[in-house]
Parts: structure tokens; C-alpha cells; sequence
């Protein structure tokens, strides 16, 4: 009886992630499509050769999107794992307000936030860059990062590492062998939390961008509510197919954790 209804969760869940997708692909390949037709009266390829082409900008588009989440990764787990790490296992004059402080760029606006962020980067003359975009989708990544893997760090034992540094490990070989692959699948978790952040950021990206950064979502927004549907259908299709990777990825590499796990743990 379990299986039946995990089976029925996961068809539901199927079905509520890919009917959207569906349409979407309908959608791109559609030439004519009127209400209250149920699939299009004339197909065609005038979406995708738009896309394809050298004056739509998306393949600059998405390896900018690509770089600037990656970038966006890597630095989020830079900064947020020592922080998260002394949030869960340290206590400090403070920390309540800190812990208050990492909600506060969830909860704010992120227009008001980069508003005055933009000032701060005129004046470093960072504006209108791509290092720019990198540092303001880091005020909505780094906290959940930080909130993610303290919430790992919590439930984490540090006597492995203790032994491990007392046969003669020293921090960078702990680390490797005994913390990584303890941590690695809230890790995966996290960055990938970071990674879409990143890669849907609209209203950051504009401002702090200029218009000189061009992202994926920089081009699909505008096509949203316009006219051709079928150029936005097809963008919007390249647009998730990065994220729908990682999200199986991520849970490819969570399902066969265990290996995964003794590869790594093995000096």
C-alpha cells in the first residue's frame, strides 16, 4: 500500500512539474494557435531558428547565466560554510542577531535592497559588470547557504575529526576525508539553492547590470505577455533546462549517496 501511494505522489508530482513543460513545448513549435483549437492548426520551426540564431543573443545569454550562477556557487559556499559551521557549533555574544540578520535579505524586497546596493557600486565602479551581478545575487544566495548547512552542521559529530586530526591528519586532508563527505549531501542541496537563485535573478540584474549584462532571464521577461508566445515558449524551455539538470543531478547524486560518499572517503 505505501508503494501505491509513493507511486501515486511521485505520478502527481510528474504530472504537475511536466503538463506546464508540455505546453511550453506545444507551444514553440506552434505557427498558429487559436482559441479554442486544443493543439495548433499549422506547426512550424520559426521559434527555434529565431533562437538559434546569431541576433536572439541566447547562447551569450546562457553561458553568461551559466558563469555567473557558477561563480555565484562557488563563492556562497566560500563564505557560508565557515559561517555556517560556527553558527551550528559555536556560541557567541551575538548570534541571535546574526541568525535575524540572515533572514533579513529573504524577507526584504530585493528592489529595495539593490537600490542601495547600486549606489555603493557606482561609486566602486563595478556597475554595469558582470562582477557586479556576481556580488548582488550574493545578498540572496549566502543566506541560504548559510541557513542550509547549519541546519547540517547541527546534527554533525566532530569527533571523527578529532581522531582523524590525532593520527596525524592535518586540516586540509580532514576536511577532505572526514567533513566533505559527512556534509556532501546537504551541500549539493545548498549549492543548488544558490545556483537558481542566481540563474532566475530578474529585477538584480537589470539594475546593477545596466542592460550590459545580458542573462537568459534578461531576455525571456520581456517576451513574457507579449505577442509571440512561441519565441518566449522556446526561450523559456532553454531557460529551465539548465535548472531541471542540476535538480537531477543534485538528486541523482543524493540517491546514490552512499558511494558516493566512500569514494570520497577513501584516502
Amino acid at each position: 500500500m505505501s508503494s501505491f501511494w509513493r507511486g501515486g505522489l511521485v505520478g502527481g508530482i510528474g504530472v504537475v512539474v511536466g503538463l506546464p513543460l508540455l505546453v511550453q513545448v506545444i507551444w514553440s513549435f506552434a505557427f498558429r494557435w487559436y482559441f479554442p483549437d486544443l493543439l495548433p492548426s499549422e506547426w512550424g520551426l520559426h521559434a527555434w531558428r529565431y533562437v538559434f540564431s546569431d541576433s536572439s543573443r541566447v547562447g551569450e545569454a546562457l553561458l553568461t547565466s551559466l558563469g555567473i550562477g557558477l561563480a555565484v556557487s562557488l563563492l556562497s559556499i566560500g563564505i557560508g560554510l565557515p559561517a555556517a559551521r560556527a553558527l551550528a557549533l559555536h556560541d557567541f555574544p551575538g548570534k541571535g542577531l546574526v541568525e535575524w540578520l540572515l533572514l533579513v535579505p529573504i524577507v526584504v524586497p530585493g528592489v529595495v535592497a539593490t537600490m542601495g546596493v547600486h549606489l555603493v557600486f557606482i561609486h566602486l565602479r563595478i556597475a554595469d559588470s558582470s562582477l557586479g551581478v556576481v556580488l548582488v545575487h550574493l545578498i540572496p544566495a549566502v543566506p541560504y547557504m548559510i541557513l542550509v548547512m547549519a541546519s547540517v552542521f547541527a546534527n554533525y559529530d566532530t569527533a571523527l575529526e578529532e581522531t582523524a586530526r590525532t593520527l596525524g591528519a592535518d586540516a586540509v586532508r580532514t576536511f577532505w576525508f572526514v567533513t566533505l563527505p559527512a556534509i556532501l549531501p546537504g551541500l549539493l542541496v545548498a549549492t543548488l539553492f544558490t545556483f537558481l537563485i542566481s540563474w532566475s535573478q530578474y529585477v538584480t540584474t537589470l539594475l546593477i547590470g545596466g542592460g550590459r549584462v545580458i542573462t537568459l532571464s534578461m531576455l525571456l521577461f520581456p517576451l513574457i505577455g507579449g505577442s509571440n508566445n512561441a519565441t518566449a515558449a522556446a526561450i523559456s524551455l532553454v531557460f529551465v533546462a539548465p535548472a531541471l539538470l542540476a535538480l537531477g543531478v543534485t538528486a541523482r547524486s543524493l540517491a546514490n549517496g552512499p558511494s558516493v560518499l566512500g569514494g570520497l572517503g577513501r584516502p
